[in-house]
């Protein structure tokens, strides 16, 4: 027998209260009918993908958005009874720390939620109300115990730096609150202007109140320094997590597992395919009782684009990439992509770990710009 090939699936739930200015992912306002077509689109493309599914291992399920706490567990659960999945598969539901209860939470755990990620991004409330958040510090660390309480012993949140009007004070101030906070896993993010968004279209007006670049630097290593004293250890650029608490969903993004996206905007990756579903609720749920498929863009990145791209990806994981493993299982690399990387070697951004090959503490800082170089070697 082959081996079984591991599978993740992302739900998009694009349900939100009201759009935050930083946000460029697509939703629609929180209501009834709104609610009850999307209910009809996941069920119609689960019935297209199910047999798909069925023949491969379920490592995660995620449910993002949005806010798909505005689901409710009711809604959740019914789609979850419909799909099959082994006792280790991850489930995790995101959420805003305003609609956070611990009786919502238990219903959401009954349902078959075993992990929960809170958009908390800040501790300031200042800084809270320039991001469009609705909730207060103090509501954040309630929910944060409510979501504990409520069953959830694998809980994550979001915290953001290079917001405006930040400073490194306030950031010692939420680093510090942290400390005794009791959450398993951190994704660490620093703010940046995407176009369509509120934040973008004011970006000269904010720009001059953005921490400058050495401040970020700092308000990064600084963020390292406390969250691993606290027990968190760095496993990707962007992640921190305690012992057995690393995001099985994220990892998959970061070493090419597969993953399917079901929703309005989902993104899929399947057998070295890219596509996405289109942007827009109503032309979606039409798509599917017509019996097409949702997607509206697809593509085949050839080889080696491919390859550069994953390899830029995996490169995030703190612990590295084995070249000589990932090149079985894509392809060689041209000796111009192993010349690049020999020069980020010897520049200091990349190091040689046994088989490995790793990002330096310098690569980490300047990922992107060696991510950038090189995704667009042309070849």
């Amino acid at each position: 027998m082959g081996r079984v090939v591991e599978l993740s699936c992302y739900f998009h739930i694009p349900l939100c209260k009201r759009k935050c200015p930083y946000c460029h992912f697509y939703t629609v306002l929180d209501r009834l009918p709104f609610c009850d077509l999307l209910m009809e689109g996941l069920f119609l493309e689960w019935e297209r993908v199910a047999s798909f599914v069925l023949k491969k291992r379920l490592v995660s399920l995620y449910f993002g958005g949005g806010t798909p706490y505005l689901l409710g567990a009711e809604r959740l659960g019914s789609l979850l009874k419909r799909i099959p999945r082994g006792p280790g598969c991850e489930i995790t539901l995101e959420a805003n720390p305003e609609e956070v209860t611990k009786e919502g939470v238990e219903a959401f755990v009954r349902s078959g939620i075993n992990r929960m990620s809170l958009g908390v991004q800040s501790f300031d409330d200042a800084l809270l109300r320039e991001l469009g958040r609705r909730h207060t510090a103090k509501r954040a660390k309630e929910a944060i115990a409510a979501a504990r309480e409520g069953g959830i012993e694998n809980l994550s949140i979001d915290l953001m730096y290079d917001i405006p009007k930040q400073t490194m004070q306030s950031w010692e101030e939420s680093l510090n609150m942290l400390k005794d906070l009791p959450f398993t896993h951190l994704s660490l993010y620093n703010l940046t202007f995407e176009p369509k968004t509120g934040f973008y279209k004011r970006r000269r007006e904010l720009s001059p109140s953005l921490p400058d670049s050495e401040a970020s630097k700092e308000m990064l290593e600084r963020a390292v320094e406390a969250l691993e004293s606290y027990g968190l250890k760095r496993y990707e650029i962007s992640a921190f997590a305690k012992a057995g608490a690393k995001s099985k969903h994220n990892t998959g993004y970061w070493t090419a597992r597969p993953f399917l996206g079901l929703g309005p905007s989902a993104f899929s990756y399947v057998d070295g395919r890219r596509f996405q579903n289109v942007s827009n609720l109503r032309r979606y749920v039409e798509a599917l009782r017509e019996g097409r498929s949702a997607c509206a863009f697809e593509e085949r990145l050839p080889h080696p684009k491919d390859a550069h791209e994953l390899l830029a990806l995996h490169l995030r994981i703190i612990e590295g990439v084995d070249l000589e493993a990932f090149q079985r299982r894509l392809g060689r690399l041209h000796k111009e992509t192993l010349s690049l990387l020999h020069t980020f070697i010897q520049e200091g951004y990349l190091r040689k770990k046994r088989e490995r090959l790793c990002l330096t503490e310098r690569g980490l800082l300047f990922y992107d710009d060696l991510a950038s170089e090189l995704v667009g070697l042309s070849l």
